[in-house]
């Protein structure tokens, strides 16, 4: 007898400091911006998922050794707290990512002291956040990639922070998304690495001034990277589809509502 397979563990790490302070932030995400990307793994995986949520504030910031133990998968958003991030907890993270537990850091956690360390540089970036923000179009440039199964071609995210190029981080092992930006700008916004036996994926939504945690759409990009990161997803299948020629702003008429 086959016996059951273990559920994917997954902690959703997020500072939770804008969402507290901020009536703008706590209009959209009330619950914290961890409420919904929960629940879009959730969602996405199902029952081969379990899910807990840790935040900056709690004794060594939910991380101690024993959650992290319990945990093949983190996810990690933070921005106006980097560094009160302690950095004995840093070099857990780090120790438990090259012995194999999966990252997923997202937008502004580009910055942070985990994924710094990770990458070895600076991962400092040109952003814009204009008022109302901006359209980002998220294109997949490796379509048969895990991560971007069944993910449309591409994502229109109708108001976001603009992030721009150069972005100052290693070449990706694996490129799998590009965003373009109405101001012109172009972004490195889904990237794959291995460090040690963890693997590492960015992906550059959502600004806590935005709704974009809410988008299905950036839900499913999280809950595949989730999968990759801890290995258990097969490869894509999906045939690479080449839509031939294509009218300007073909994508908004069909993305954006």
């Amino acid at each position: 007898m086959t016996a059951a397979r273990r559920p994917l563990r997954v902690t959703v790490w997020n500072e939770y400091v804008h969402e507290r302070r901020e009536e703008s932030v706590k209009r959209i995400y009330p619950e914290g911006m961890h409420r919904p990307i929960a629940d879009g793994i959730r969602r996405e995986l199902g029952g081969d998922v379990t899910i807990r949520v840790a935040t900056l504030d709690e004794p060594e910031h939910g991380l101690t050794e024993e959650a992290l133990a319990q945990t093949d998968v983190l996810t990690w958003w933070g921005h106006a707290a980097h560094d009160k991030v302690d950095d004995a907890v840093v070099e857990r993270v780090h120790a438990r990512v090259l012995d194999g537990m999966g990252i997923v850091v997202l937008h502004s956690g580009h910055y942070s002291k985990i994924f710094r360390r990770l990458m070895g540089t600076s991962c400092s970036l040109r952003w814009r956040s204009d008022p109302g923000g901006e359209r980002e179009v998220i294109w997949s440039v490796n379509p048969a990639h895990p991560i971007a199964a069944g993910v449309p071609q591409p994502i229109v995210i109708p108001h976001q922070e603009m992030y721009g190029e150069f972005f100052d981080i290693p070449p990706p092992d694996e490129l799998v998304f590009i965003s373009s930006y109405e101001g012109g700008e172009v972004f490195r916004s889904g990237c794959c690495y291995t460090r040690g036996a963890g693997r590492v994926f960015y992906f550059a939504p959502a600004d806590q001034e935005f709704p974009a945690y809410h988008q299905p759409e950036v839900q499913l990009v999280i809950a595949n990277a989730v999968a990759w990161c801890a290995g258990s997803v097969p490869s894509n299948n999906e045939s690479v589809k080449s839509s031939g020629n294509a009218p300007r702003d073909w994508y908004l008429k069909t993305r954006v509502t």
